[in-house]
Protein backbone atom coordinates (compact mmCIF):
# COMPACT_ATOMS: atom_id res chain seq x y z
CA UNK A 1 0.00 0.00 0.00
CA UNK A 2 2.74 2.20 0.74
CA UNK A 3 4.41 1.45 -2.50
CA UNK A 4 1.13 3.11 -4.15
CA UNK A 5 0.78 5.81 -1.92
CA UNK A 6 2.67 8.28 -4.17
CA UNK A 7 0.60 7.34 -7.27
CA UNK A 8 -2.69 7.69 -5.02
CA UNK A 9 -2.38 10.81 -4.01
CA UNK A 10 -0.34 12.30 -6.72
CA UNK A 11 -2.88 12.02 -9.47
CA UNK A 12 -5.58 12.78 -6.80
CA UNK A 13 -3.89 16.10 -6.48
CA UNK A 14 -3.96 16.14 -10.39
CA UNK A 15 -8.14 15.92 -10.28
CA UNK A 16 -8.70 17.47 -7.34
CA UNK A 17 -10.30 20.94 -7.52
CA UNK A 18 -8.03 23.15 -5.22
CA UNK A 19 -9.45 25.75 -2.96
CA UNK A 20 -6.81 28.37 -4.67
CA UNK A 21 -7.99 28.55 -8.23
CA UNK A 22 -4.51 30.28 -8.93
CA UNK A 23 -3.01 27.30 -8.81
CA UNK A 24 -5.31 25.25 -11.16
CA UNK A 25 -4.83 27.89 -13.54
CA UNK A 26 -0.89 27.53 -13.16
CA UNK A 27 -1.60 23.91 -13.76
CA UNK A 28 -3.54 24.74 -16.25
CA UNK A 29 -1.47 26.91 -17.94
CA UNK A 30 2.00 24.88 -18.00
CA UNK A 31 -0.23 22.06 -18.96
CA UNK A 32 -1.18 23.92 -22.71
CA UNK A 33 2.28 25.17 -23.03
CA UNK A 34 3.35 22.24 -23.11
CA UNK A 35 1.19 21.08 -25.41
CA UNK A 36 1.88 23.88 -27.77
CA UNK A 37 5.14 23.81 -27.74
CA UNK A 38 5.32 20.27 -28.67
CA UNK A 39 3.11 20.42 -31.58
CA UNK A 40 3.93 23.00 -32.70
CA UNK A 41 7.86 21.87 -33.18
CA UNK A 42 6.86 18.70 -34.63
CA UNK A 43 5.13 20.82 -37.06
CA UNK A 44 7.69 23.07 -37.91
CA UNK A 45 10.17 20.23 -38.22
CA UNK A 46 7.84 18.63 -40.64
CA UNK A 47 7.52 21.66 -43.00
CA UNK A 48 11.68 21.53 -42.36
CA UNK A 49 11.97 18.28 -43.52
CA UNK A 50 9.13 18.32 -46.42
CA UNK A 51 11.43 21.24 -47.87
CA UNK A 52 14.37 18.91 -47.39
CA UNK A 53 12.92 16.32 -49.29
CA UNK A 54 11.74 18.37 -51.85
CA UNK A 55 15.08 20.00 -52.59
CA UNK A 56 16.16 16.39 -52.43
CA UNK A 57 13.75 15.18 -54.89
CA UNK A 58 12.29 17.77 -57.44
CA UNK A 59 14.98 19.69 -57.61
CA UNK A 60 17.84 17.45 -57.31
CA UNK A 61 15.77 15.34 -59.49
CA UNK A 62 16.17 17.87 -62.31
CA UNK A 63 19.59 18.83 -61.59
CA UNK A 64 22.00 16.37 -62.37
CA UNK A 65 23.62 15.11 -59.44
CA UNK A 66 27.47 15.71 -61.27
CA UNK A 67 28.25 16.27 -64.54
CA UNK A 68 31.20 15.34 -66.56
CA UNK A 69 32.94 17.86 -69.03
CA UNK A 70 36.15 17.54 -71.36
CA UNK A 71 37.98 20.26 -72.69
CA UNK A 72 37.29 21.37 -76.32
CA UNK A 73 34.00 19.51 -76.19
CA UNK A 74 33.56 15.45 -75.86
CA UNK A 75 33.05 13.45 -79.51
CA UNK A 76 33.09 9.90 -77.75
CA UNK A 77 30.62 10.21 -75.02
CA UNK A 78 28.71 6.90 -75.74
CA UNK A 79 31.82 5.20 -74.95
CA UNK A 80 32.49 7.47 -71.97
CA UNK A 81 28.73 6.43 -70.45
CA UNK A 82 29.05 2.86 -71.03
CA UNK A 83 32.29 2.98 -69.29
CA UNK A 84 30.85 5.39 -66.33
CA UNK A 85 27.66 3.79 -65.80
CA UNK A 86 29.65 0.58 -64.60
CA UNK A 87 31.27 2.54 -61.66
CA UNK A 88 29.88 2.17 -57.97
CA UNK A 89 26.98 4.86 -57.02
CA UNK A 90 26.44 5.75 -61.23
CA UNK A 91 23.12 4.15 -62.11
CA UNK A 92 22.92 6.43 -65.04
CA UNK A 93 24.17 8.81 -67.15
CA UNK A 94 23.29 10.96 -70.62
CA UNK A 95 24.71 13.66 -72.49
CA UNK A 96 23.99 17.20 -72.54
CA UNK A 97 24.31 20.68 -74.55
CA UNK A 98 23.29 23.65 -72.59
CA UNK A 99 23.06 27.18 -73.53
CA UNK A 100 21.68 30.45 -72.19
CA UNK A 101 19.30 32.40 -74.14
CA UNK A 102 16.30 34.44 -74.13
CA UNK A 103 13.06 33.43 -75.68
CA UNK A 104 10.52 36.26 -77.13
CA UNK A 105 7.47 36.16 -78.60
CA UNK A 106 5.51 38.80 -79.46
CA UNK A 107 6.85 41.40 -77.56
CA UNK A 108 7.64 39.62 -74.22
CA UNK A 109 11.01 38.41 -73.09
CA UNK A 110 12.18 35.43 -70.93
CA UNK A 111 15.90 34.56 -70.08
CA UNK A 112 16.34 30.48 -69.81
CA UNK A 113 18.68 27.80 -69.69
CA UNK A 114 18.66 25.30 -72.75
CA UNK A 115 19.06 21.92 -72.14
CA UNK A 116 20.09 20.03 -75.70
CA UNK A 117 19.18 16.23 -74.51
CA UNK A 118 19.11 13.22 -76.42
CA UNK A 119 15.02 12.04 -75.51
CA UNK A 120 15.80 8.23 -75.03
CA UNK A 121 18.52 9.09 -72.79
CA UNK A 122 17.32 11.66 -70.23
CA UNK A 123 15.09 9.38 -68.35
CA UNK A 124 18.21 7.86 -66.71
CA UNK A 125 18.99 11.07 -65.06
CA UNK A 126 16.30 13.23 -64.53
CA UNK A 127 12.29 13.23 -63.33
CA UNK A 128 10.88 15.49 -65.95
CA UNK A 129 8.96 12.56 -67.63
CA UNK A 130 7.39 12.60 -64.85
CA UNK A 131 6.44 16.46 -64.57
CA UNK A 132 5.19 16.93 -68.40
CA UNK A 133 1.80 18.65 -67.99
CA UNK A 134 1.63 18.68 -71.96
CA UNK A 135 3.67 16.60 -74.54
CA UNK A 136 6.17 14.49 -74.01
CA UNK A 137 9.88 14.74 -74.44
CA UNK A 138 10.02 12.11 -77.58
CA UNK A 139 8.32 15.36 -79.41
CA UNK A 140 11.82 16.48 -79.57
CA UNK A 141 12.83 14.99 -82.96
CA UNK A 142 15.52 15.80 -84.34
CA UNK A 143 15.63 18.71 -87.32
CA UNK A 144 12.18 19.65 -85.87
CA UNK A 145 13.37 22.27 -83.90
CA UNK A 146 10.90 22.05 -81.19
CA UNK A 147 11.20 23.12 -77.63
CA UNK A 148 9.31 21.81 -74.37
CA UNK A 149 9.50 24.62 -71.49
CA UNK A 150 8.72 25.23 -68.09
CA UNK A 151 4.99 26.06 -67.08
CA UNK A 152 5.96 29.39 -65.66
CA UNK A 153 8.47 30.11 -68.52
CA UNK A 154 5.35 29.34 -71.27
CA UNK A 155 2.73 31.77 -69.27
CA UNK A 156 5.35 34.61 -68.84
CA UNK A 157 6.24 34.28 -72.72
CA UNK A 158 2.14 33.75 -73.10
CA UNK A 159 2.78 30.70 -75.16
CA UNK A 160 1.05 27.16 -75.43
CA UNK A 161 2.04 24.03 -77.08
CA UNK A 162 2.23 24.74 -81.20
CA UNK A 163 2.60 27.90 -80.91
CA UNK A 164 6.20 30.00 -82.07
CA UNK A 165 9.20 31.28 -80.14
CA UNK A 166 12.10 32.43 -80.89
CA UNK A 167 15.70 31.91 -79.16
CA UNK A 168 18.09 34.54 -78.75
CA UNK A 169 21.59 33.26 -78.08
CA UNK A 170 24.31 34.97 -77.06
CA UNK A 171 27.11 34.89 -79.97
CA UNK A 172 27.32 37.00 -82.82
CA UNK A 173 26.97 36.28 -86.34
CA UNK A 174 29.21 38.07 -89.80
CA UNK A 175 27.28 38.45 -92.26
CA UNK A 176 27.64 40.68 -95.44
CA UNK A 177 25.11 42.76 -93.58
CA UNK A 178 27.28 43.22 -90.39
CA UNK A 179 27.19 41.21 -86.81
CA UNK A 180 23.88 39.95 -85.83
CA UNK A 181 23.06 37.79 -82.55
CA UNK A 182 22.00 34.41 -83.61
CA UNK A 183 18.59 33.32 -83.89
CA UNK A 184 16.63 30.48 -84.64
CA UNK A 185 12.66 29.49 -84.36
CA UNK A 186 11.20 26.88 -82.03
CA UNK A 187 7.94 25.29 -82.08
CA UNK A 188 6.22 24.66 -78.01
CA UNK A 189 5.72 20.49 -77.88
CA UNK A 190 5.72 20.09 -74.35
CA UNK A 191 5.05 22.04 -70.68
CA UNK A 192 6.41 20.29 -67.83
CA UNK A 193 5.65 21.45 -64.06
CA UNK A 194 7.64 20.72 -60.89
CA UNK A 195 6.52 23.43 -58.68
CA UNK A 196 10.05 24.92 -58.30
CA UNK A 197 11.76 28.20 -60.13
CA UNK A 198 13.01 25.94 -62.67
CA UNK A 199 9.60 26.12 -64.19
CA UNK A 200 10.62 29.58 -64.78
CA UNK A 201 14.29 29.20 -66.33
CA UNK A 202 14.85 25.80 -67.52
CA UNK A 203 13.76 24.40 -71.31
CA UNK A 204 14.79 21.58 -73.62
CA UNK A 205 15.67 20.95 -76.84
CA UNK A 206 17.39 18.04 -79.45
CA UNK A 207 20.54 17.67 -78.28
CA UNK A 208 21.56 17.45 -82.29
CA UNK A 209 19.52 20.78 -82.79
CA UNK A 210 21.21 22.66 -80.33
CA UNK A 211 24.87 21.16 -81.61
CA UNK A 212 23.99 22.85 -84.95
CA UNK A 213 22.61 26.10 -83.05
CA UNK A 214 25.80 26.40 -81.40
CA UNK A 215 27.77 25.14 -84.47
CA UNK A 216 29.84 21.99 -82.39
CA UNK A 217 29.47 19.59 -84.97
CA UNK A 218 29.32 16.26 -83.25
CA UNK A 219 30.71 17.10 -80.29
CA UNK A 220 28.55 17.25 -76.90
CA UNK A 221 28.96 19.56 -73.71
CA UNK A 222 29.63 16.61 -71.54
CA UNK A 223 27.53 13.92 -69.44
CA UNK A 224 25.11 13.90 -67.04
CA UNK A 225 25.12 11.46 -63.96
CA UNK A 226 22.53 10.07 -61.79
CA UNK A 227 23.72 8.96 -58.61
CA UNK A 228 22.21 6.29 -55.71
CA UNK A 229 23.52 8.62 -52.84
CA UNK A 230 23.16 12.25 -53.33
CA UNK A 231 25.80 12.69 -50.74
CA UNK A 232 28.42 10.05 -52.37
CA UNK A 233 28.61 12.86 -55.60
CA UNK A 234 31.52 14.70 -54.29
CA UNK A 235 33.53 11.78 -53.99
CA UNK A 236 32.23 9.97 -56.83
CA UNK A 237 33.21 12.57 -58.67
CA UNK A 238 36.74 13.45 -57.84
CA UNK A 239 37.53 9.41 -58.40
CA UNK A 240 36.02 9.54 -61.88
CA UNK A 241 37.85 12.57 -62.81
CA UNK A 242 41.64 11.51 -61.62
CA UNK A 243 40.66 8.23 -63.56
CA UNK A 244 39.90 10.01 -66.40
CA UNK A 245 42.77 12.17 -66.46
CA UNK A 246 44.05 15.86 -67.35
CA UNK A 247 41.48 17.51 -69.72
CA UNK A 248 38.39 16.51 -67.48
CA UNK A 249 36.52 18.07 -64.99
CA UNK A 250 33.25 17.33 -62.85
CA UNK A 251 30.68 19.33 -61.10
CA UNK A 252 28.42 18.06 -58.78
CA UNK A 253 25.28 19.08 -56.78
CA UNK A 254 26.93 20.85 -54.23
CA UNK A 255 28.34 24.08 -56.35
CA UNK A 256 25.35 25.01 -57.95
CA UNK A 257 22.60 24.05 -54.80
CA UNK A 258 25.16 23.10 -51.77
CA UNK A 259 24.36 26.33 -50.44
CA UNK A 260 20.84 26.05 -50.10
CA UNK A 261 20.68 22.39 -49.23
CA UNK A 262 23.10 23.12 -46.10
CA UNK A 263 20.79 26.63 -44.94
CA UNK A 264 17.75 24.65 -44.84
CA UNK A 265 19.94 21.98 -42.70
CA UNK A 266 20.89 24.68 -40.40
CA UNK A 267 17.40 26.22 -40.37
CA UNK A 268 16.07 22.97 -39.30
CA UNK A 269 18.29 22.99 -36.09
CA UNK A 270 18.39 26.38 -35.13
CA UNK A 271 15.00 26.67 -35.39
CA UNK A 272 14.28 23.26 -33.71
CA UNK A 273 16.68 24.57 -31.02
CA UNK A 274 14.58 27.73 -30.17
CA UNK A 275 11.40 26.20 -30.31
CA UNK A 276 12.70 23.81 -27.21
CA UNK A 277 14.03 26.57 -25.60
CA UNK A 278 9.64 27.03 -26.20
CA UNK A 279 8.86 23.31 -24.79
CA UNK A 280 11.74 24.09 -21.70
CA UNK A 281 9.98 27.35 -20.66
CA UNK A 282 6.32 25.56 -20.54
CA UNK A 283 8.16 22.47 -19.03
CA UNK A 284 9.47 24.71 -16.48
CA UNK A 285 6.11 26.16 -15.32
CA UNK A 286 5.80 23.25 -13.29
CA UNK A 287 8.32 23.85 -11.14
CA UNK A 288 6.28 26.78 -10.15
CA UNK A 289 2.89 25.13 -10.08
CA UNK A 290 4.32 22.60 -7.68
CA UNK A 291 6.05 25.19 -5.59
CA UNK A 292 2.82 26.79 -5.08
CA UNK A 293 0.99 23.50 -4.47
CA UNK A 294 3.72 22.15 -1.60
CA UNK A 295 2.98 25.92 0.16
CA UNK A 296 -0.52 24.75 -0.39
CA UNK A 297 -0.84 21.61 0.99
CA UNK A 298 2.32 21.88 4.23
CA UNK A 299 -0.67 20.59 6.47
CA UNK A 300 -1.68 17.63 4.54
CA UNK A 301 2.51 16.95 4.70
CA UNK A 302 3.02 17.22 7.71
CA UNK A 303 0.30 14.37 8.98
CA UNK A 304 1.59 11.91 6.44
CA UNK A 305 5.03 12.23 7.73
CA UNK A 306 3.31 11.88 11.31
CA UNK A 307 1.59 8.66 10.20
CA UNK A 308 5.09 6.94 8.92
CA UNK A 309 5.60 8.43 5.04
CA UNK A 310 9.03 9.11 4.44
CA UNK A 311 10.85 11.72 3.10
CA UNK A 312 11.23 9.78 -0.32
CA UNK A 313 7.83 8.95 -0.28
CA UNK A 314 6.49 12.58 -0.01
CA UNK A 315 8.99 13.84 -2.78
CA UNK A 316 7.61 11.01 -4.97
CA UNK A 317 3.98 12.24 -4.58
CA UNK A 318 5.17 15.66 -6.05
CA UNK A 319 7.52 13.90 -8.80
CA UNK A 320 4.21 11.55 -9.75
CA UNK A 321 2.25 15.05 -9.77
CA UNK A 322 4.50 17.01 -11.90
CA UNK A 323 4.70 14.07 -14.42
CA UNK A 324 1.09 13.42 -14.66
CA UNK A 325 0.54 17.52 -16.18
CA UNK A 326 3.85 17.29 -18.40
CA UNK A 327 2.12 13.60 -19.45
CA UNK A 328 -0.93 15.06 -20.55
CA UNK A 329 0.66 17.72 -22.07
CA UNK A 330 3.23 15.98 -24.05
CA UNK A 331 1.20 12.77 -25.54
CA UNK A 332 -1.86 15.70 -26.53
CA UNK A 333 0.68 18.07 -28.18
CA UNK A 334 2.25 15.18 -29.73
CA UNK A 335 -1.56 13.88 -31.15
CA UNK A 336 -1.94 17.63 -32.31
CA UNK A 337 2.01 17.75 -33.64
CA UNK A 338 0.89 14.81 -35.85
CA UNK A 339 -2.48 15.44 -36.99
CA UNK A 340 -1.67 19.16 -38.29
CA UNK A 341 1.99 17.58 -39.76
CA UNK A 342 0.22 15.68 -41.54
CA UNK A 343 -2.55 18.22 -43.21
CA UNK A 344 -0.87 21.26 -43.09
CA UNK A 345 -0.22 20.94 -46.68
CA UNK A 346 -3.68 20.43 -47.95
CA UNK A 347 -4.90 22.92 -45.32
CA UNK A 348 -2.63 25.61 -46.78
CA UNK A 349 -3.41 24.84 -50.16
CA UNK A 350 -7.19 25.14 -48.86
CA UNK A 351 -6.63 28.84 -47.65
CA UNK A 352 -4.86 30.03 -50.59
CA UNK A 353 -7.86 28.73 -53.01
CA UNK A 354 -10.29 30.32 -50.28
CA UNK A 355 -7.95 33.93 -50.31
CA UNK A 356 -6.30 33.81 -53.52
CA UNK A 357 -3.05 34.92 -51.54
CA UNK A 358 0.10 32.29 -52.31
CA UNK A 359 2.22 32.17 -49.93
CA UNK A 360 5.32 31.24 -51.45
CA UNK A 361 5.74 32.84 -55.27
CA UNK A 362 7.56 30.37 -57.40
CA UNK A 363 9.29 33.53 -58.86
CA UNK A 364 11.06 33.94 -55.37
CA UNK A 365 10.84 30.57 -54.21
CA UNK A 366 12.61 26.90 -55.00
CA UNK A 367 8.54 25.35 -55.10
CA UNK A 368 5.26 26.80 -54.46
CA UNK A 369 3.54 25.19 -51.81
CA UNK A 370 3.71 24.18 -48.17
CA UNK A 371 5.64 20.76 -48.40
CA UNK A 372 5.44 18.25 -44.83
CA UNK A 373 7.20 15.47 -44.06
CA UNK A 374 6.65 13.14 -40.90
CA UNK A 375 9.36 11.82 -39.26
CA UNK A 376 8.42 9.50 -36.46
CA UNK A 377 12.27 9.76 -35.19
CA UNK A 378 12.18 13.44 -34.67
CA UNK A 379 8.48 13.12 -32.87
CA UNK A 380 10.17 10.71 -30.54
CA UNK A 381 13.09 13.00 -29.85
CA UNK A 382 10.89 15.54 -29.39
CA UNK A 383 8.42 13.40 -26.69
CA UNK A 384 11.70 12.34 -25.12
CA UNK A 385 12.94 15.18 -24.17
CA UNK A 386 9.27 17.06 -23.37
CA UNK A 387 9.52 13.56 -20.79
CA UNK A 388 12.88 14.56 -19.31
CA UNK A 389 12.56 18.50 -18.90
CA UNK A 390 9.25 17.60 -16.94
CA UNK A 391 11.49 15.02 -14.97
CA UNK A 392 13.49 17.31 -14.20
CA UNK A 393 11.08 20.75 -13.28
CA UNK A 394 9.27 17.99 -10.77
CA UNK A 395 12.61 17.32 -8.91
CA UNK A 396 13.31 21.09 -7.00
CA UNK A 397 9.07 21.04 -5.95
CA UNK A 398 9.65 17.55 -4.97
CA UNK A 399 12.94 17.49 -2.63
CA UNK A 400 11.20 21.17 -1.06
CA UNK A 401 8.03 18.92 -0.47
CA UNK A 402 10.03 16.06 1.51
CA UNK A 403 12.58 18.74 3.38
CA UNK A 404 9.25 19.95 5.08
CA UNK A 405 9.35 19.42 9.51
CA UNK A 406 5.70 18.76 10.83
CA UNK A 407 6.65 20.02 13.65
CA UNK A 408 6.91 23.11 12.75
CA UNK A 409 4.17 22.96 10.29
CA UNK A 410 1.42 21.62 13.24
CA UNK A 411 2.52 23.80 16.06
CA UNK A 412 0.17 26.18 14.61
CA UNK A 413 -2.27 23.97 13.18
Amino acid sequence: MLDRLPFLIGLRYVRAKRRNHFISFISLTSMLGLMLGVAVLILVLSVMNGFDHELRTRILGMVPHTKIEAQGGMTDWKTLAERLEKRDHVIGAAPYVQQQGMFSSEGRTQGAMVNGIKPSYESKVSIIDEHMTQGSLDDLAPGEWHVVLGDLLARNLGVGVGDRVTLLVPEASITPGGVFPRLKRFTVSGIFKIGADLDANLAYANIEDMQKLGRLGDSVGGLRLELDDLFQAGPVTNAIVDDLGSGYRGIDWTYTHGNLFQAIQMEKRMIGLLLMVIVAVAAFNIVSTLVMVVTDKHADIAILRTIGAKPGTIMRIFMVQGMAIGTIGTVVGVALGVVLALSVSDLIAWFEALTGIQFLDPNVYFISYLPSQLQWGDVGIIAGSAFVLTFLSTLYPAWRAARIQPAEVLRYE
